[in-house]
């Protein structure tokens, strides 16, 4: 959508923000002949050149100055009911209200100017966020095989669009392997940490042939690293994650949970957490816990549908700040393919939060289609797919 100011790579403001000087005249020829003489409301043009930078480049504030002081000299000089004559246009009020008028529409035309700039560089910003969130977010293969894949990353702040949430699917020898990840902490200490756990995650996938095992290189990556970021917040510098591993030749799920909400497996009639009540450490908190890893082996179907998710889903709050009610949304919508059950996700927590999130939200989900479906596609990864 076009600016005003003619860069196409600024957004254009609302429609009611650029009527706004043309509104604001209207009201005031409207009211200005039913006014006694004593009550001079052409005075108020003087703030016409501010109420035009808020939508318009500097030459519109320009214009706008003009017709103001060419408004205010007319209606100085025009007869009407009120009494008013040609000899109050040179009047002193009048005349410092001339002047006022193109003093106000200077300081409009730079304040113009600096509202452009700043919206440039706001611009630029959120450009440089999207790729940077699209390097280290890549789009998931919406098809690996015989399983459907969708994933959603949706940003608490309008004006950033990366964070500490992450998700990957990687096809390997050992099947389809999914992660979904939350780091601790906020800005670009978490965006670092999200792009070391997801370079890790991808290298060690294909290396190694069991989960806990890929688990533990992937806590020791991110161990390495906090050692040498050093600093006093070594011990805050944690992701909690689950890792699902989907065997191309079983009907099975291997998760492991290290301190993340539980995955959802969704069925026709059933939406439950495959959870067993013993998840592990966060990564990069194994150490100093104890705990060992544990994966936890689950029957996974043909139609059977498997959620991961980060906690800005559950602990997103409505006005009344109760928390977002994900099982019973689920239950009530029943099965609908991924990328239907995502963008019902996605507008379901606008709407609930009244667009007000919390948190950074992801979401990854996979669905096993049923026999003989993954054969009629070529079997293999979708075309669009990194």
């Amino acid at each position: 959508m076009r600016h005003d100011s003619g860069d196409p790579s600024l957004p254009a403001p609302p429609a009611w923000m650029r009527w706004l000087p043309v509104l604001y005249v209207a009201g005031v020829l409207l009211i200005e002949p039913v006014t006694p003489v004593q009550w001079p409301v052409s005075f108020v043009l003087i703030a016409l050149p501010l109420v035009t930078a808020f939508a318009h480049p500097p030459a519109a504030v320009a214009v706008a100055t003009a017709l103001a002081i060419g408004l205010e000299l007319l209606l100085a000089g025009t007869p009407c009911c009120a009494g008013r004559s040609v000899g109050y246009i040179w009047e002193r009020h009048y005349v410092a209200a001339y002047v006022c008028t193109a003093l106000v529409g200077a300081l409009g035309a730079i304040l113009a100017a600096h509202r452009i700039r700043r919206e440039r560089t706001l611009a630029n910003v959120r450009f440089v966020a999207e790729i940077a969130q699209r390097v280290l977010l890549r789009p998931v293969p919406h098809r690996i095989g015989n399983l459907l894949l969708e994933s959603f990353y949706l940003s608490a702040a309008a004006e950033a669009r990366i964070g500490g949430d992450l998700f990957e699917a990687v096809p390997t020898p050992y099947g389809v392997r999914l992660l979904i990840g939350d780091v601790r902490g906020k800005g670009l200490l978490a965006v670092e940490t999200a792009a070391a756990m997801l370079g890790a995650f991808r290298e060690a996938a294909h290396d190694e042939p069991d989960l806990r095992a890929l688990v533990e290189r992937v806590d020791i990556s991110m161990a390495r690293r906090a050692d040498r970021l050093g600093g006093t917040e070594l011990g805050e510098r944690f992701v909690t994650a689950v890792f699902a591993e989907i065997p191309e030749d079983e009907r099975i799920v291997r998760v492991l949970n290290c301190g993340h909400p539980p995955p959802l497996l969704i069925r026709p009639g059933e939406v439950h957490e495959l959870d067993e009540g013993q998840p592990g450490p966060p990564l990069n908190l194994g150490m100093l816990v104890g705990d060992p890893y544990r994966v936890d082996t689950y029957p996974f179907g043909p139609g059977d549908q498997l959620l991961l998710y980060t906690d800005g889903v559950t602990e997103t709050r409505n006005p009344a700040g109760s928390f977002y009610p994900l099982l019973q949304r689920l239950r009530s919508w029943g099965p609908m393919p991924p990328p239907e059950l995502l963008e019902r996700l996605h507008q379901d927590l606008l709407d609930y939060s009244h667009d007000q999130l919390q948190d950074d939200t992801a979401a990854l989900t996979a669905f096993l289609l049923p026999e003989g479906t993954a054969e009629t596609a070529g079997g293999g990864q979708d075309s669009r797919s990194p």
